[in-house]
């Protein structure tokens, strides 16, 4: 198989089949990200693509759901997916889904009807990193979208049927601005059908920007508790049927929850742990944590 680079895919996907589509992320302006630090962005030739599908048909010929590598292989223009989509239909005949990660700048690129047709060729399942749906945060993070965009570009996906999921960033508002964060966020995600929401709490990493500005004083960094009551709210506050998962290890406590039948239960959980640990104890969770892997 042909790995370069940092090769990355949510924990959701661990049993779908892994294959290199590009590396490297588009952007790579995310003040809270260096995954992709000094990594181009470079597409995998053809022929390469072709040898892996092969090795996987090898191993796993009934194989059903791979996941395609890279920050973010939706960032290909219809014309270049293409033939990398229509060729794992040559190897993998049994595959009903291809998965990847996506941001929204990249839906920008296509048209509803592209969309459509990449869904009729098996693209289904999209993990979009919005991180926020407030637009003072999205500035913070330098995602290069407002909430807006996230609205008219995610029902684009809805149009054309393609399935996705969203990653929702607690903590990354800084102190103070959590409750705006959730509330502005729900509000955005409750007029879109994301299949799942995906929590991650922010850890801020050296050689990130946001923790060269928190440690200028510049940012000031969202209590555990602040953490824990931006959930809350945005829990509360999510008016729609879809799966929640806070449960990596960037989670102090992990939470998952089907909504809205068990919001009241999961708003009780992060409560009584509230109640029952210190912020101190919290904090030193955070700083014991290496990686996010």
């Amino acid at each position: 198989m042909h790995f370069t680079g940092r090769t990355w895919r949510p924990p959701y996907e661990a049993n779908s089949c892994i294959i290199q589509l590009t590396s490297g992320c588009t952007y790579g302006k995310c003040r809270f990200c260096n995954l992709y630090k000094d990594e181009p962005f470079c597409l995998s030739p053809l022929s390469e693509f072709e040898e892996d599908l092969a090795e996987i048909k090898r191993y796993q010929p009934g194989a059903r759901r791979i996941f395609l590598t890279g920050a973010n292989p939706f960032a290909l223009s219809y014309k270049k997916l293409k033939p990398y989509v229509l060729t794992v239909r040559d190897y993998l005949i049994k595959c009903q889904t291809i998965a990847m990660f996506a941001s929204i700048r990249d839906i920008k690129n296509k048209e509803v009807w592209q969309l459509k047709k990449l869904r009729a060729m098996g693209v289904n399942g999209l993990s979009i990193g919005t991180e926020s749906g407030d637009d003072d945060t999205l500035a913070l993070a330098n995602k290069g979208y407002t909430s807006q965009d996230i609205i008219e570009q995610c029902r684009k996906l809805d149009e054309a049927g393609i399935e996705y999921y969203f990653v929702y960033m607690a903590g990354l508002a800084g102190a103070g601005g959590g409750y705006r964060n959730a509330m502005n966020s729900a509000k955005v995600f409750c007029q879109l059908n994301p299949y799942f929401i995906y929590v991650d709490a922010l850890t801020l990493f050296p050689e990130t920007e946001l923790y060269m500005l928190a440690k200028e004083g510049k940012y000031i960094p969202a209590g555990e508790k602040e953490r824990l009551l931006e959930m809350q709210v945005f829990i509360k506050n999510l008016q729609i049927r879809t799966h929640l998962f806070a449960n990596t290890v960037s989670n102090f406590y992990p939470v998952s929850a089907y909504l809205p039948k068990e919001r009241e239960k999961v708003v009780a959980e992060l409560q009584q742990v509230m109640d029952t640990f210190s912020e101190e104890e919290m904090q030193e969770y955070r700083s014991g944590l290496k990686s996010l892997g």
